[in-house]
């Protein structure tokens, strides 16, 4: 019986054990995966990758969904005590995620159950339920990045079971809908902001004056790992200059990407470009590519006194407007709040970070909690903020 066949009126059995305790989980997951809508982060080139990473402590269980004796739902789950503001002490299993900051700062999005198609949103609510019902030791329930279907799962489970839904980041993922170029002409410029075309064709030919612009993607491991470290000077450079941490001081990024590009470079879901001027490098993307959508991850950049010249604006332009010559569909910036990503994106999508469970008194006390931190952020903002000049002056 295939994925498109199964009957709906079937039950959804739920098994749970250590990942290291299931045979043949590549196998499993890779077949569902065909079967499946998932984002390139519920993929097993992520997936995998991300298991392989993980320290001993994180013991990562796997919850796996049958009807009818067919795998239609997987999904890897840690636990985790969490600890909010110090004092609430929380029991929890996280999707797809460890609870620690470093590991878990390689950041999932797109997150969710990874299920057949035919039956994804019954798979999709009969997974959060048996977790919310049946995760040993679990008094919270985290879900990072979810996309909106996946959240409205997620608050009718809460509402159906009266549990207390906290919504810890609230985000959108802007990107570019190719398709809607291509029906417009095909020229993606055009479409830009008028301030934001002008920027971007003005800094194109300075970047031109200097010998030509030459934008490529990497062919192979060899060049792909070399992007990478190109990728890797220019990024640090931009941070160490801010006097912020970059991407690269967390020591499980590297390795984790290193290995992630091997293993995805071949069959085209890793796409490491490089935008230069005259042979000098002035731009880096490190992105993903999965089932027709561009998502970009990482980057790095050249910027310079001069801020005519746009490293990052040109480097993601040449990006979007190779897509469209590939006929991909679309090219995502994903979620956070660089300003590019407004003036370059036509579309956006809510993506949010979630956790529920019952609604007991250390809910509560973190809730508060949660109020008092915020008024106090507002206060700092208003006391920092700049005052108005005097009139006249």
């Amino acid at each position: 019986m295939d994925g498109g066949s199964l009957r709906h009126d079937l039950a959804v059995e739920i098994d749970f054990l250590p990942a290291g305790r299931m045979p043949g989980l590549e196998t499993a997951w890779t077949d569902l995966e065909s079967r499946a809508d998932g984002s390139f982060f519920l993929s097993w080139y992520w997936i995998g990758c991300w298991l392989d990473h993980l320290p001993d402590w994180a013991r990562p269980h796997v919850l796996v969904a049958r009807r009818a004796g067919q795998v239609v739902g997987l999904a890897i789950l840690c636990r985790r005590t969490v600890w909010r503001y110090g004092v609430v002490r929380t029991p929890s299993w996280l999707l797809h995620e460890t609870g620690d900051r470093g590991i878990d700062n390689l950041t999932i999005e797109y997150n969710g159950i990874l299920a057949d198609r035919s039956c994804a949103d019954e798979v999709t609510s009969a997974c959060l339920l048996w977790m919310a019902r049946n995760l040993p030791g679990c008094d919270e329930l985290v879900l990072a990045g979810l996309d909106q279907r996946t959240e409205r799962s997620v608050r009718a489970l809460a509402d159906r079971l009266g549990y207390r839904l906290q919504v810890r980041r609230a985000d959108s993922a802007k990107w570019v809908d190719l398709d809607a170029v291509r029906g417009q002409g095909g020229n993606y410029r055009a479409g830009l902001g008028k301030s934001t075309r002008a920027g971007v064709n003005r800094a194109i030919r300075l970047y031109e004056a200097r010998g030509g612009v030459d934008f490529q993607a990497a062919s192979d491991e060899r060049q792909a790992l070399a992007f990478f470290d190109g990728l890797e000077t220019l990024h640090r450079r931009v941070w160490a200059a801010r006097g912020k941490t970059d991407a690269f001081s967390n020591p499980v990024f590297r390795p984790f990407h290193r290995e992630l590009i091997r293993r995805g470079i071949g069959s085209g879901v890793v796409r490491l470009c490089r935008a230069a001027a005259g042979g000098t490098d002035f731009g880096y993307l490190y992105n993903f590519v999965w089932r027709g959508t561009v998502l970009n991850y990482q980057s790095g950049f050249a910027y310079e006194s001069d801020n005519r010249m746009k490293p990052g604006l040109v480097s993601h332009v040449l990006a979007v407007e190779d897509a469209l010559a590939r006929g991909e569909a679309a090219y995502d910036f994903m979620a956070g709040s660089s300003g590019h990503k407004a003036h370059l994106s036509n579309e956006q999508s809510p993506m949010t970070w979630v956790s529920i469970g019952p609604d007991r008194l250390a809910r509560k006390v973190e809730a508060g909690l949660a109020r008092v931190d915020g008024s106090l952020r507002q206060l700092r903002r208003r006391l920092l903020k700049p005052k108005a000049a005097p009139s006249g002056s």
